[in-house]
Parts: C-alpha cells; structure tokens; sequence
C-alpha cells in the first residue's frame, strides 16, 4: 500500500476551497438576481448585501487566449461600503475563478446602491457549463 501523505489532487482542493466558502455565506439566493443570460443550472449562495444585476456568459476570447469568460455585475444593496469575493465554479467542468469585486481602488469597495462589474475568465475553456455555483460574499466580516 502506497503513502498518499503530501499528495493532494486538484479535486480534493476545490472541495475544500468550496467548503471554506460556503461557510463564510449566509443569504440568499435565486431572489437576489435580477438577469441572468447563461443556459445551465446555476446554484446562487449570495451573501445578504449583494445582489446580482447582471450575469452573462459568452466564448470567445479574453487578453487574446481562448476563454469562456464570465460578466459579473454586483449591486450594494446595503447601507455601508462593501468588498465582495466573486467565485464561479464549472461543477461540470472541475473548474473554480474568482475574483475581488471592486479589484482595486481608494478604498476598494462598492459605494450603498452603486453597482461594480467584473469579468471573470475560464482560459483554454471551449464549452459552456451546464451545472455551476455562484458564491459572493462580503470580504473584511
């Protein structure tokens, strides 16, 4: 019987990004998305000041690589500036991104009411995902 000390595959780390995250988000889902453009199942865990305006999907390319990228807009529904943490999973695909949200700025946050877009690429993807998770939760709480 061979030792599996010290050797974690890549599954075995997206499970465990995925269940670090999952802790940190308590909300809602499908009722704080506004449009969505994606064909698939999409599973939404999105934290209580965020709300989704805008989620499209498209192939294509991004920074000249092939890419299925992502278009993320986020709204502050809350009344104080927020930062969120975007993470998209291709449950069918074992592909995991993320991404800040604002990425940067003088604070980095979403001012109450103000919406941020961010795209978020999936490099050398050539499908479209037909099972994916959505997570979006506040940084700094």
């Amino acid at each position: 019987m061979k030792k599996m000390a010290g050797k974690i595959g890549p599954g075995m780390i997206l499970l465990l990004g995925l269940v670090f995250l999952l802790a940190g988000c308590a909300g809602g889902g499908n009722d704080q998305v506004k449009q969505t453009t994606c064909s698939g199942a999409i599973e939404w865990q999105i934290c209580k000041v965020a709300e989704i305006e805008n989620f499209a999907c498209e192939l294509g390319t991004f920074k000249k690589k092939p890419a299925l990228v992502y278009t993320v807009a986020i709204r502050n529904i809350d009344a104080k500036p927020h930062r969120y943490r975007l993470n998209i999973f291709l449950l069918d695909q074992d592909k995991a991104a993320g991404h800040l949200v604002p990425r940067k700025g003088k604070p980095p946050v979403v001012k109450p009411g103000a919406t941020a877009t961010v795209k978020v690429p999936f490099f050398k993807t050539t499908a479209a995902s037909s099972k994916m998770l959505v997570v979006v939760k506040t940084i700094g709480e």
